[in-house]
């Protein structure tokens, strides 16, 4: 089916675990005659999660491309894990969609993972519908859980239907939009239109003039027609709420039950009717402040949001097409690289059912495979054709571990591994530290990093392990020391020597110069790791030759990068080199280096030193029922409470937590909070560890330099 760009809907699925979407967009599919009959997530037959892993687990891992055709609109259909460990997923398809749908359990009504999207919705100003589900649910209250969402998200959260009877009986819908009541036969399907009852009319009239009010209110002309008639045509009424959507005006709410198929046909009516076209929306924002506009006749842009690698087929592409025709065939170069890759192949997805198209337009969204030099995130364009689309932010990570190989022959094997994945998923970081002498894994969450192993294993046959991670400690001082060192060396020939007299101390911005000493020369360094070091050259008389100042200097920096206490980098010490001895023909570089190093690490440890550790402000989203549980965890954490705030329903707890507290956070709110809670951190500070865990670090220091 051909379509131009304003007959295209791109529609997301979101919400919190376990709120239906999976199935709701098999009863689209099915409502629409995409597929002869519904499959089921316990079975594992759905279009949706069709990864081994998805149907092992019984949720959405991984997003998934749908689509099916609605009265001459085509529908792209982009269903997202509930999880938050996930959010990659849903932010990559949230970026190429142009309505969400906002499913929320009609017995929990607002869940936090409700409220975790909503802060994307936010952030692309993207139009929202929200789906009460499973109002056949014996314990479902939309009542209850549409005054939650009005509370949380505002009055423009207006119902346009509600369910008459909910509950494990419900069949019924009463249409405040259409003023019309949806009798539906057993088992679901096409509902009978019968009059609503005398009893309903009153709320159902109510729900009807807020709706008529919101859609007049983004047009003075249906603003002057509402005013004179008191109320608005059907084709008017139409005109305003697509307005009202389109600029969040308006979070319609809809009730459904997708696993009895009762209300699905009526949602897609409505995206049908009243949900924005890619050409609705505004114009793509391009990496140079410009933007690009959805012309199917103008030059040809796609945009990749997301790549899967996949057994037997090689590197699936996802893209939207963001201007012109994308014809298969078609050569386009890659914005980030300067390759040129051609597109052999053009489909249309429905899971892992790819049908092949012979063109895509701007505004749709397809498939394509085995790009070579193509990933997440890059713009492909015709040549001579230089705009790039602005790029998806994903979030940072929030947990890391250390990985374990299973033995040295097959790291590199693992690491390839690795690498391929984080090509795929812009959420995962993969880090070597040199300072830690650690493989990293940064992710989302525990259930993240544990679907990355078993991903690894499965498909690449490759036992991995994960152990807790080192901490980047930091060592520094807190007083002024003086010293020296002389290295000597005598064997034969000529010899080594050089004397050197130091002084060190703690480094602070705009800190003075030494009153006592001669400075010659001072040199104020960034450390790549942070910090400063302050080398100042205070030699009166010739007593070291200036030449070896970078030669001391050198010495110093191998000190700081292998510190004296536990082995960690050093940072905010500055260095006095006030005098020494030099021989004339002894002397070298490598004498002066030694001295220094020797000089530095002996008075470092009588200069007060100061272990450091990294703390992180860290953000909890919870429910009052389980703060107390929360609070209770953090404070054996070291936690320090910095205030709680509500937001909704739900309590924000912000903490100062040492990154030592923070290993398996993830798993251990998860299960305070029975997956009911989300957390984020971000670096914060650098503080001083306490004095009895500075000594027991240490001593630990010390006993592994002596087994090695």
């Amino acid at each position: 089916m051909s379509v131009s760009t304003k007959d295209i809907r791109n529609v997301v699925l979101l919400g919190h675990s376990g709120c239906g979407k999976t199935t709701f967009s098999e009863t689209m599919l099915f409502e629409s005659g995409a597929i002869p009959r519904r499959g089921t997530v316990e079975a594992g037959s759905t279009l949706s999660d069709f990864s081994s892993i998805e149907q092992e687990r019984g949720n959405s891992i991984f997003s998934t491309l749908m689509h099916t055709n609605w009265r001459g609109k085509k529908i792209n259909i982009l269903d997202t894990p509930g999880s938050d460990d996930f959010v990659g997923e849903v932010v990559c398809s949230m970026r190429v969609a142009d309505t969400a749908l906002m499913l929320l359990n009609s017995s929990n009504g607002v869940e936090v993972g409700t409220e975790l999207v909503w802060e994307y919705i936010e952030k692309f100003h993207t139009p929202t519908i929200f789906i009460m589900n499973q109002v056949d649910h014996d314990k479902s209250d939309f009542d209850a859980a549409l005054e939650q969402a009005q509370s949380r998200f505002g009055n423009h959260v207006i119902p346009v239907q509600y369910p008459l009877n909910q509950g494990s009986g419900f069949n019924t819908i009463v249409d405040a939009l259409r003023m019309v009541m949806y009798v539906f036969p057993e088992g679901g399907g096409k509902p009978e239109k019968q009059e609503i009852p005398e009893s309903e009319i009153g709320r159902a009239q109510e729900m009807h003039n807020a709706l008529v009010e919101a859609a007049a209110e983004n047009d003075e002309g249906l603003m002057e027609r509402f005013f004179d008639a008191g109320t608005l045509n059907e084709e008017e009424l139409a005109q305003g709420l697509t307005i009202a959507l389109a600029n969040q005006q308006i979070f319609p709410v809809f009730c459904c039950s997708s696993t009895q198929n009762m209300g699905s046909g009526r949602i897609m009516g409505f995206l049908n009717d009243i949900a924005p076209s890619p050409a609705d929306r505004p114009d793509a924002p391009t990496e140079d402040g410009d933007t690009m506009a959805p012309d199917s006749t103008g030059p040809t842009s796609i945009f990749i949001y997301k790549t899967f690698s996949e057994p037997q087929v090689g590197m699936v592409s996802y893209f939207k097409v963001y201007s012109g025709t994308l014809k298969a065939g078609d050569e386009l170069v890659n914005m980030k690289n300067s390759t040129t890759e051609r597109f052999n192949q053009l489909f249309e997805a429905n899971g892992k059912v790819r049908n092949t198209v012979d063109q895509l337009v701007a505004g749709d969204i397809g498939v394509t495979v085995k790009l070579k030099n193509s990933h997440t995130n890059n713009t492909l364009n015709q040549k001579g054709y230089n705009k790039e689309i602005k790029k998806i932010t994903f979030p940072d990570p929030r947990v890391r571990t250390a990985v374990v190989p299973p033995s040295k022959a097959e790291m590199e094997k693992l690491m390839k591994a690795l690498h391929q994945i984080e090509e795929e998923d812009p959420t995962l970081i993969i880090e070597q530290s040199a300072q830690l002498k650690q493989t990293l894994l940064h992710g989302q969450g525990q259930l993240h990093l544990d679907i990355l192993r078993y991903r690894i294993e499965k498909v690449n046959n490759i036992t991995m392990e994960f152990e807790e991670p080192r901490i980047p400690y930091r060592e520094t001082i807190t007083k002024v020391a003086n010293g020296s060192y002389r290295h000597k060396k005598q064997s034969g020939g000529a010899g080594q020597f050089g004397e050197v007299h130091m002084r060190i101390e703690p480094y602070y911005e705009d800190m003075p110069d030494p009153t006592d000493l001669s400075v010659r020369k001072k040199e104020i360094e960034d450390l790549p790791w942070g910090g400063k070091l302050a080398f100042y050259w205070c030699i009166v008389g010739g007593s070291i030759d200036a030449k070896y100042s970078n030669a001391i200097k050198k010495g110093v920096m191998q000190k700081m990068e292998e510190g004296p206490l536990t082995g960690s980098y050093c940072q905010n010490i500055r260095v006095c080199i006030y005098d020494g001895k030099m021989h004339p023909v002894d002397s070298n570089d490598m004498a002066f280096m030694i001295a220094a190093a020797q000089v530095f690490k002996t008075e470092f440890k009588s200069a007060a030193p100061q272990l450091m550790e990294p703390i992180y402000d860290l953000e909890v989203m919870c429910s009052d029922t389980v703060m107390g549980d929360i609070m209770g965890d953090l404070q054996t954490r070291r936690a320090i409470i910095q205030g709680m705030d509500a937001k909704g329903h739900y309590q924000i707890i912000r903490a100062k937590v040492p990154l030592a507290e923070l290993y398996k956070y993830s798993s251990s709110l998860r299960s305070l909070s029975q997956g009911r809670a989300k957390f984020s951190r971000k670096f914060a500070e650098f503080s001083p560890v306490p004095h009895d865990l500075q000594q027991k670090l240490i001593k630990e220091h010390e006993e592994e330099l002596a087994e090695a």
